[in-house]
């Protein structure tokens, strides 16, 4: 946890040192757009790494930091994440691609200058490296251009997807216990947590000969069907069942109620009435 000059609000933060390999350099909080759902997300970015943060909360709890008691309660966690999934729909759209044209071929200035999002620029001393597995190259004098390669992307998706393969079943036993295909189908739901279904997903099926409307419904088959109560315990499957004027089995059971105590007083007027009886 760091005190930075001129926040407004205290946070719990795991992280890694920023003095880590002797040098230091303040971490920096970047507003970047989700390249799932393009939603502006914050990162953090230190020491030229990436990290996507994660926050976990109870219902109630608080912080005691020194003297100070922080009100927010959450945990904040700070986990690198490989930068090309985070740039990849930016050189996507830069690229201007229109129908099976490859695209054009753009400055990395122009490429991360993304409208309403500086921090893509605070990126630039890593994006040059690290674009570079996914992208055609081109250089004129000492200027370099990019364009993004459908092909180049694919292959590094399945390299993605063959090192989580390798990974999940050390992690735990359930994993270990899957078949192949299982596996391959949980891998790919974690890549897809960071990549648009159209097109990266779909390609990335279609080279793996995976179908996602078969895993689509197989994953919703797992959940359970909402409930029209107002909590947990008013879902009932039986009534959900039969509501079209059939009754209940009797042996469903029924959500448990708040035992009510009648006839129950103070327990201050109980030693009063004593206190009167003994007068």
């Amino acid at each position: 946890m760091a005190w930075w000059e001129g926040a407004k609000e205290t946070r719990v933060l795991i992280a890694q040192d920023p003095c880590t390999g002797g040098k230091h350099h303040a971490g920096q909080f970047l507003s970047l757009q989700h390249p799932k759902t393009g939603n502006t997300t914050s990162y953090l970015y230190s020491n030229g790494v990436l990290q996507e943060l994660q926050w976990f909360k109870q219902c109630f709890g608080s912080w005691f930091l020194g003297d100070y008691v922080c009100e927010d309660g959450r945990l904040y966690t700070a986990t690198p994440v490989d930068p090309v999934f985070i740039l990849l729909p930016v050189f996507d759209e830069a690229r201007m691609k229109k129908g099976n044209e490859p695209g054009k071929f753009r400055q990395l200035d122009e490429i991360i200058y993304v409208d309403g999002y500086p921090g893509y620029q605070m990126l630039s001393q890593i994006s040059d490296k690290t674009m570079e597995v996914v992208c055609d190259i081109t250089e004129i004098g000492s200027t370099k251009f990019f364009r993004l390669n459908d092909e180049k992307v694919l292959k590094w998706l399945c390299y993605k997807v063959n090192q989580l393969k390798r990974i999940l079943p050390t992690l735990d036993n359930n994993f270990a216990a899957q078949d192949e295909k299982d596996q391959l189908f949980d891998a790919v739901s974690i890549i897809r947590e960071y990549l648009k279904d159209e097109p990266w997903v779909n390609l990335l099926c279609n080279k793996l000969k995976l179908n996602l409307q078969d895993w689509t419904n197989a994953q919703e088959i797992e959940k359970l069907a909402p409930s029209t109560g107002n909590g947990p315990a008013s879902f009932n499957p039986v009534q959900e069942n039969n509501a079209t004027n059939k009754k209940v089995a009797p042996t469903t059971r029924q959500a448990k109620k708040v035992k009510i105590e009648k006839d129950s007083h103070n327990i201050k007027d109980m030693f009063s009435r004593a206190t009167r009886k003994r007068g």
